[in-house]
């Protein structure tokens, strides 16, 4: 028996890796694609928020610190005029706006000596650094430390000259580079160490917080008059870049609220879809994409790598029967309460999956393959009687995977796993139950692989052995049992295959053509053989008796049959009456009426045709009756194994009589011992066939027989 679903790989091929990495990836992309996008949502919204937030603080303190900056050197530049005139002219005038409390400055030569000083003066004339004025405009926006502990640069000087900080407050000042300062830090640790009321005297005024720094002017006889100016923090300005900066950080808030919002929604949604696809609408429970995907995962885990697991193929016996009789509605019904009752046995990592129709697809951890056989036996004897009004039958194949060991004997994590393959192992293994409807359970085993292997091989050959006529016709011959004389033979095949040490017999191959459907060619091949054969004997003078020759019910689907069979006889020029058409009694129930029509047609063209294997299995006296038949041969399974009591021998008997009285001839086949020839020659039967004669023979050494 041929396994009806047999897909077996040792190893997996490079596309089979291929395909396995695109789903595994596919399942993933399932699992991440809802919040991923929800995460990059919000990663792109708060870069571009950042980035807006930044840009805008930047640009207002840009245009900020650059109109205060450029009116202080005007103001210094201002009161070097005003020095200049008082020098030319003593105007008190001009003298007391120079003067005056708000105007703090000093002169010095050009070696630095203070010539002059008015209102305290606290410049650091060593600490001076010259501003590049070019580079000042290059640097169009501020940079603001993310926690406000670094320094900002800023720009909107238009001088080339040398500022100096101030020994009070040394908040301002150039750097090396040529850009100007403002050390928020020390700012920030100057308020918290001693000058909280400096700045509440700040808020009093409501107007503004002043950082000193000096701007040298040079004079008209080459001193310098050094002024201080102020680098002015108004509290209006820094309450609306808070406000802007807290709208900006509300609105990422509120940004972020609704993508976790969103995300949750996805998350939600996510799942409910992956529930969903890994749904069986039958059961309501877990599908195949389900069983993969979770045993791929046990299996991959390093510390299960030490277990041995077993993938099961467990199949509801004649479900589609029980459908007929109920309703597909109570089947259905019944699949459930399969699921259920094979979920409650499962322990820590085993599965149960309904995978299509009457087939269940489930892993089970076991140690040593007596108790997991036993253990699936108890489920099975459960699952018999599911329902109190019935008892059902299961078929389970069983495929056994192993401990994952290196070659120090250590476990190591399993990498070669294909669900596919073990369970397509396990339906082989099932598959070869196919013939028993009753309860039962097979193991996968290295004889499957090697049935396969022979199947493929015998699939990969076939056409060539055609073409090489690598088949071989052997010819058994039918004898008068009353007489001894040679009255025909029947033409059977055997391959000579130049792999193959010995013939291969037709039971290892006829099967696999059968079902594949090359065994059409192979009546073709046997019955131009046989004719050629005929004709090159009667061409040599020989005594040419009746040939049968097997045509399989797989011809009988084409409606020019008889005319094929003509066409090849003829075209070896062979007589009709010389070649007999054997078909089987099955074929007449595939389709009656073209069977008949089929045998009516051969009878007008002259062939004979019997009826092979009368009596194996379930035969059909119906048969005899509407199908017009000139030989019927006996089954040997007729009166084998008598035991004693003559019943085989009646019904012999009975069916030679019948024969005889709807004017066929009869052959007995199978006869193996003088008693039985005997008998049959006793009844009338008109030729025997078997290993009490001849067995089947080369055509050389039956062309001799007929000399």
């Amino acid at each position: 028996m041929l396994p009806k679903r047999i897909i077996i790989r040792e190893e997996k091929t490079e596309e089979t890796e291929k395909m396995a990495n695109i789903k595994e990836q596919k399942l993933r992309k399932l699992k991440k694609v809802f919040m991923g996008g929800s995460i990059i949502g919000f990663l792109i919204v708060g870069t571009l928020a950042s980035i807006a937030l930044a840009a805008m603080v930047g640009s207002f303190f840009y245009y900020m610190m650059d109109s205060k900056l450029n009116y202080e050197y005007e103001r210094v530049n201002r009161l070097a005029s005003l020095y200049e005139i008082t020098n030319e002219h003593d105007n008190e005038d001009i003298l007391k706006l120079l003067n005056s409390d708000s105007n703090v400055y000093i002169i010095v030569d050009k070696d630095d000596r203070i010539i002059k000083e008015h209102g305290k003066n606290t410049c650091d004339l060593e600490g001076g650094k010259t501003i590049d004025s070019e580079k000042l405009k290059q640097q169009i926006k501020a940079e603001i430390d993310e926690d406000l502990q670094g320094t900002v640069n800023i720009s909107g000087i238009d001088l080339h000259e040398t500022i100096y900080p101030d020994t009070e407050r040394n908040f301002v000042s150039a750097s090396d580079d040529g850009s100007m300062n403002v050390d928020v830090k020390n700012f920030m640790a100057w308020l918290k160490e001693d000058h909280y009321e400096a700045l509440n005297d700040f808020e009093n005024d409501g107007k503004n917080i002043d950082l000193p720094f000096w701007i040298p002017v040079t004079l008209s006889n080459g001193d310098r008059l050094i002024g201080k100016a102020y680098f002015v923090i108004y509290i209006r300005d820094i309450i609306v870049m808070a406000l802007l900066a807290s709208a900006i950080v509300l609105m990422l808030i509120a940004v972020l609220i609704i993508m976790i919002i969103n995300a949750h929604k996805m998350h939600k949604s996510r799942k409910r879809m992956t529930e969903v696809f890994y749904m069986d609408e039958v059961t309501g429970k877990h599908n195949w994409m389900w069983f993969i995907t979770n045993a791929e995962h046990i299996l991959k885990k390093r510390k299960n790598a030490n277990k041995k697991y077993a993938v099961l193929d467990i199949v509801f016996v004649n479900y589609r029967n029980f459908c007929v009789c109920h309703s597909v509605s109570e089947g259905e019904q019944m699949l459930r309460k399969v699921d259920e009752l094979i979920q409650k046995k499962l322990q820590k990592d085993e599965l149960i999956a309904h995978y299509a129709s009457a087939n269940f697809v489930s892993m089970l951890r076991y140690e040593d393959r007596d108790k997991l056989e036993q253990r699936v036996k108890n489920i099975v004897s459960e699952l018999e009687h599911i329902d109190s009004d019935h008892r059902f039958n299961f078929h389970v194949g069983i495929f056994r995977i192993g401990e994952s060991v290196g070659e120090n004997g250590k476990p190591i994590k399993r990498r070669d796993i294909d669900i596919d393959r073990d369970y397509n192992n396990a339906c082989t293994a099932r598959a070869s139950l196919a013939s028993n409807d009753d309860t039962a359970i097979a193991f996968f085993d290295e004889e499957m692989v090697k049935e396969q292997k022979w199947i493929d091989s015998v699939q990969e050959r076939q056409k060539r052995a055609i073409d090489n006529e690598e088949f071989l016709v052997y010819y058994q011959p039918k004898y008068d049992p009353r007489t001894d004389e040679l009255r025909g033979a029947e033409a059977l095949i055997r391959w000579k295959a130049p792999e193959e040490e010995n013939m291969i017999s037709p039971g290892r191959f006829i099967p696999i053509f059968e079902k594949n459907g090359f065994i059409t060619e192979i009546d073709h091949y046997m019955l131009s053989h046989v004719a050629k054969d005929q004709k090159a004997w009667l061409d040599a003078g020989c005594k040419c008796v009746p040939i049968s020759v097997n045509v399989s019910r797989a011809h009988f689907i084409e409606s020019d049959l008889a005319e094929q069979i003509r066409d090849i006889v003829d075209s070896a020029g062979t007589p009709h009456e010389l070649i007999e058409i054997e078909l089987t009694e099955s074929a007449f129930f595939d389709d009656k009426n073209a069977m008949i029509s089929t045998i009516k047609k051969l009878k007008n063209y002259g062939f004979a045709v019997s009826m092979d294997d009368f009596g194996a299995g379930y035969s059909s006296l119906n048969s005899l009756k509407e199908m017009p038949l000139d030989v019927l041969k006996l089954d040997a399974d007729f009166f084998r194994n008598d035991e004693g009591d003559g019943r085989g021998q009646i019904v012999v008997a009975e069916a030679i009589k019948l024969a005889k009285n709807l004017n066929m001839r009869t052959v007995a086949e199978g006869v193996e011992v003088r008693e039985q020839v005997e008998f049959l020659a006793s009844e009338g039967c008109d030729m025997i066939q078997g290993y009490v004669y001849d067995k089947p023979m080369p055509k050389e050494s039956f062309a001799r027989k007929m000399a």
